[in-house]
C-alpha cells in the first residue's frame, strides 16, 4: 500500500498522479481535512517567474495544468512585477533574460489601468501566469483521484497505517514524520479588503524592491508582504499592527482601493528549506518527501505530483529531479531561490 501523508495540494497531485500512472492500493490521508492546511491559506498566484532555473522548470511544467483547468479554477491574468529604482529594474532584466531563456514568455510590460506609475522606472509581466483558488483546485484533484480508486482518509495520521511505500507532503510538519528533513514553519499572513469595483483582468501586482503584492479575489484584493522580522514558528497569530502600512501601500499602489478596510486576514506557514527550494524524490527505504517548497507548493504542484508519482511507480522521472535531493544539503547551499514572496 501507497500511503500519501498531507491532503493539500502536493499530497492531492502524488496521488492523483499515481491512479493515472496505474498505482493500486494508494491512500491519501490527513490528520484534519483535505485543502486544510497551509493550501487553503495560500494567496494562490500561479507564476514561472523564478530567479533559479530549478524554480522556472518546476513552473514551467506546472503552468499547462492550470491553463486547462481554467476558471472558476485559475484566471490567467498574468503576474507583473514592477521596478521604482534602476536597481530593482536591473535585478528584473537579469530575471527575465534567465527566464526567458528557458522559454517563458517574459516581456517588458506596461502597467494594468489603475495601478499606479509614477514612481515605476520599468515593469515586466508574464501574462500566461494567473491567479488561483487553492482548496478548489485541491477538492477537484481528490475527487478525480477518488474516482479512480484512491482511498481518501481524513482525521487519519499516517503513523497509524500499514504500508509498503509513505510519500511525506505535509508541508511544515513534514519533519514530524521524517526528522531527517531541514524544514522549518515561517508564518506569513495575508490581509483582503471589504469589496471594490475591480477589472477581473486585473494581474498579481508585485512591487520588486518591498515585496508588497496583490491580486483580485472576486470583488476584494489580497494583500501580502513579508515581515520585517522573519516569524519562524508554528503560531499563526495575525499581527494587526501592520494593517495601516498595508493599506498605505495599497493606496499608493492602487489609488482606486483609498480608504478600503481590512475585512479579513489569516495567517498560513510556508515550509523552509535552507535553499528556498524543495525537497522531492527518494529519502529512505520506501519513503519519499514532496516538501519544503518555501511559498511556492501549490504553483508547482502538478509538476511535482507527477515526477514524483513515475519515480515511485517506474524508478525514474521525466523531470530532472537532481536539484532537489536531500543529500544536497550535506554540502555548501549553492544556488538558493532569492524570490520567495
Amino acid at each position: 500500500m501507497i500511503v500519501v501523508a498531507g491532503a493539500g495540494a502536493i499530497g492531492a497531485n502524488v496521488a492523483y498522479n499515481l491512479a493515472l500512472l496505474g498505482a493500486r492500493d494508494v491512500v491519501l490521508c490527513d490528520r484534519g481535512e483535505v485543502a486544510g492546511g497551509s493550501t487553503a491559506k495560500a494567496m494562490g498566484g500561479v507564476r514561472q517567474q523564478f530567479s533559479t532555473a530549478a524554480e522556472v522548470r518546476l513552473a514551467q511544467e506546472s503552468i499547462g495544468f492550470f491553463a486547462e483547468l481554467g476558471p472558476p479554477f485559475f484566471d490567467q491574468v498574468g503576474y507583473l512585477f514592477l521596478a521604482t529604482t534602476e536597481e530593482g529594474l536591473e535585478r528584473l532584466e537579469q530575471r527575465m533574460a534567465l527566464q526567458r531563456s528557458l522559454g517563458v514568455p517574459v516581456e517588458r510590460a506596461e502597467l494594468p489601468p489603475g495601478v499606479r506609475g509614477g514612481d515605476v522606472v520599468g515593469a515586466v509581466a508574464c501574462w500566461s501566469d494567473g491567479v488561483a483558488d487553492p482548496p478548489g483546485v485541491t477538492r477537484e484533484l481528490v475527487r478525480r483521484a477518488a474516482a479512480l480508486g484512491v482511498r481518501v482518509e481524513e482525521g487519519v495520521d499516517a503513523r497509524e497505517l500499514d504500508r509498503d511505500v509513505l510519500v511525506v507532503c505535509c508541508g511544515p510538519h513534514s519533519a514530524e514524520l521524517a526528522p531527517e528533513l531541514p524544514v522549518r514553519p515561517l508564518c506569513r499572513q495575508l490581509l483582503e479588503t471589504a469589496p471594490l469595483e475591480l477589472d477581473d483582468r486585473l494581474p498579481m501586482v508585485v512591487e520588486e524592491e518591498t515585496g508588497f503584492h496583490f491580486r483580485r479575489r472576486r470583488d476584494r484584493l489580497v494583500l501580502a508582504m513579508a515581515d520585517e522580522e522573519p516569524r519562524w514558528g508554528f503560531a499563526t497569530d495575525v499581527d494587526d499592527s501592520v494593517f495601516a502600512d498595508r493599506l498605505a501601500r495599497l493606496a499608493h499602489r492602487f489609488p482606486a482601493a483609498a480608504g478600503t478596510a481590512i475585512a479579513d486576514a489569516w495567517a498560513g506557514l510556508y515550509d523552509m528549506t535552507p535553499d528556498a527550494h524543495p525537497i522531492v524524490g527518494r529519502i529512505g527505504d520506501g519513503v519519499y518527501a514532496a516538501c519544503g517548497f518555501s511559498g511556492h507548493g501549490f504553483m508547482q504542484s502538478p509538476a511535482v505530483g507527477r515526477a514524483l508519482a513515475e519515480e515511485i511507480v517506474g524508478g525514474r522521472s521525466s523531470l530532472d529531479l537532481s536539484p532537489y535531493r536531500l543529500e544536497r544539503f550535506a554540502g555548501e547551499i549553492e544556488f538558493p531561490e532569492t524570490l520567495v514572496l
